[in-house]
């Protein structure tokens, strides 16, 4: 009889601490803790209640088709604001905008070029970013057009000798930029816009470098090369075609001038004319040709064929000079023999034209003048490829150059 007794105690007892328990959840006391409670659990049960779990997925979808952000950031966010897709919204971008900031030391050394133009100037832009996959995002795509279009609509920028402006980050990314597009919208200034895009992202975005270019009595002819689009590429090249008397057709104009500007991509010319070309470029050329290739084990080889294979080309002949016993003065004259051809490598009126190379550009030029009854002529170009010049993860260091232009 004892034994029973005692066995049933435990369940009395358990008994009165289920029935305490469910009194005490029906005191005042314990419903104002349970409203003010901020438990993640508390919060997702009172809230799926107000809005049903059916609903949530439509949510993620629509918040993540607005933001393009990561599904996972998508849903925390809208957890953490209870469902409210404005807030949540509000949310993500708060968070993009501090991670940006952190990446904002990464390289970019990918992205594209931007070119907007219109009859009289052009303008190109470089909007970087550290993969291509980012490239090919639309949104970054409409943020490179968008500033394109930005830098042809200043007036009266800063000019610089070469004949185009430079219209940079310094000149434009305080400036105001109306954006009409399905996740970025409004007007707002180049750099909250770039930050924007680089929360939504998720890598480092820079506005590199722009430039525009004018010309008054003239064409501006461009060119883009790896193009994934219309107006946007990987590689581009402006000039300006100037005549002397007014043309009344421009058709001859601007086919050949768009012939120049592809010329100028492909071909990489450093310098317009030869005068141009720097004397420091000529000397330092002319030391190369000079140096001594001692390091080759079979340099007093008399046979061209008995070489070591890697010897510099324009270096062969002055090895052969020397090891058949050449005076200095014929050495003397091979260096200068090649330094002409360095000069029609780099000097955009001496280089063969890409699209008839039995003729040089000058002759093109001039059978143009000929054609529209004026004289015709190169007032500037520019070439720029998207990264040139920035030092890449686990290459050497390069310094950056402004753009190969004239």
């Amino acid at each position: 009889m004892a034994c029973s007794q005692l066995a049933r105690r435990p369940l009395s007892i358990l008994r009165n601490c289920l029935s305490n328990s469910t009194s005490a959840r029906r005191s005042p006391l314990y419903l104002d803790y349970a409203n003010s409670h901020c438990d993640f659990g508390v919060f997702r049960r009172r809230f799926s209640a107000e809005v049903p779990a059916s609903e949530h997925t439509n949510l993620i979808k629509q918040l993540r088709e607005m933001t393009s952000s990561p599904i996972m950031d998508v849903k925390a966010a809208l957890i953490d604001c209870n469902w409210d897709i404005e807030a949540a919204q509000t949310e993500l971008r708060k968070r993009g905008k501090v991670l940006a900031s952190k990446k904002s030391a990464r390289t970019a050394a990918e992205g594209l070029l931007a070119l907007a133009q219109n009859e009289t100037k052009a303008a190109v832009i470089e909007l970087n970013c550290e993969t291509d996959f980012v490239a090919r995002n639309d949104i970054f795509q409409y943020l490179a057009s968008s500033l394109a279009n930005l830098a042809l609509s200043v007036e009266n920028p800063p000019a610089s000798a070469a004949g185009f402006s430079s219209v940079g980050p310094e000149y434009l990314v305080d400036l105001k930029v109306n954006l009409d597009h399905p996740k970025l919208s409004g007007e707002t200034t180049v750099q909250n816009a770039i930050t924007e895009v680089a929360a939504i992202m998720g890598e480092n975005v820079r506005f590199r470098r722009g430039f525009v270019m004018s010309t008054p009595n003239g064409i501006v002819s461009t060119y883009l090369h790896a193009c994934p689009r219309p107006g946007l590429g990987r590689f581009a090249g402006v000039l300006s075609l100037q005549a002397e008397d007014q043309i009344s057709s421009s058709e001859a104009l601007q086919r050949v001038g768009s012939e120049l500007a592809m010329h100028v991509v492909a071909s990489k010319p450093l310098f317009l004319t030869r005068e141009l070309v720097s004397s420091e470029a000529m000397e330092s050329e002319r030391e190369i040709l000079r140096s001594q290739c001692g390091r080759w084990t079979m340099m007093n080889s008399s046979s061209k064929d008995e070489l070591a294979y890697g010897v510099w080309p324009y270096e062969l002949e002055k090895i052969q000079a020397e090891s058949t016993g050449k005076s200095q003065l014929a050495i003397e004259k091979m260096v200068e023999g090649r330094l002409r051809k360095y000069v029609e490598e780099v000097v955009l009126m001496e280089q063969k034209f890409v699209v008839n190379d039995s003729i040089n550009v000058k002759t093109v030029l001039d059978i143009l003048s000929k054609e529209v009854g004026s004289s015709v002529k190169i007032g500037s170009f520019l070439r720029i490829e998207v990264g040139e010049g920035i030092q890449r993860e686990g290459t050497s260091s390069v310094s950056e150059p402004v753009a190969q232009a004239a």
